[in-house]
């Protein structure tokens, strides 16, 4: 078994932080946020292709980019009637 592509490992560290810094501000709280993002990646840690590595980081930034429009709508909506 051959060593990852350490640029393929140091991408997918760096989207793992990422949607875990976005998670903060998830509305049903980091608590539940987090054991869900480490399942997600713990269950595709066994991926040694660099193919499938490379598909899996362009899913993970598809749903990073989908976290990052559902959150901006949850905190216009907060600020919106919490503020009022």
């Amino acid at each position: 078994m051959s060593a990852p592509n350490p640029e393929l490992r140091r991408q997918v560290i760096a989207i793992y932080k990422e949607l875990l810094y976005l998670g903060k501000d998830y509305p049903l709280g980091f608590s539940y946020f987090r054991p869900r993002l480490h399942r997600a990646f713990m269950a595709n840690a066994q991926m040694r292709s660099e193919d499938d590595i490379k598909r899996g980081i362009e899913r993970a930034d598809f749903v990073r980019k989908g976290t990052v429009y559902y959150l901006k709508r949850y905190r216009t909506l907060r600020k919106r009637y919490d503020g009022a």
